[in-house]
């Protein structure tokens, strides 16, 4: 049995604790039972913000906007970014129209802009689209 990592539901918030080694057999949430890592971006919202940043798995922030051109050219490279770093990092989307109070505590100036947490804290950012492969490779440079 290996050592268990922290994570917390996109559902519910609630924290999980799963095995390592058990992390691509789809867990679900030992409070809603919905699963902790879907493999698809979750929307995150102010509310969620201090409970989602927490937890051993890496999470990286897509923050746009509905109006916002490269933001939506972006989305559909960042749900093929979640299903191929299921177990590794989990990936959400903030609104920042619809969250505006706290795009201005992250000090978004742009968007499409990509914060990676770990362990609750910032630990990079990206202004910008961009391709898949530079997304991934990005991310490898940063451990993940």
């Amino acid at each position: 049995m290996s050592e268990p990592v922290m994570i917390p539901c996109p559902h519910c918030n609630g924290l999980n604790r799963i095995p390592a080694d058990r992390l691509g057999d789809q867990p679900k949430c030992g409070r809603c039972k919905e699963q902790v890592l879907p493999g698809t971006a979750f929307k995150l919202t102010q509310g969620e913000y201090a409970s989602q940043i927490k937890g051993d798995l890496p999470l990286l922030v897509d923050v746009w906007a509905e109006w916002c051109g490269p933001c939506k050219s972006f989305a559909p490279t960042f749900e093929q970014a979640a299903a191929q770093l299921s177990g590794r990092c989990r990936l959400a989307k903030l609104d920042s129209e619809a969250n505006p109070q706290l795009s201005a505590q992250l000090g978004i100036r742009s968007i499409p802009s990509l914060i990676l947490f770990k362990n609750g804290r910032e630990v990079a950012r990206q202004s910008g689209a961009m391709p898949l492969q530079q997304l991934i490779a990005w991310l490898g440079s940063q451990g993940i």
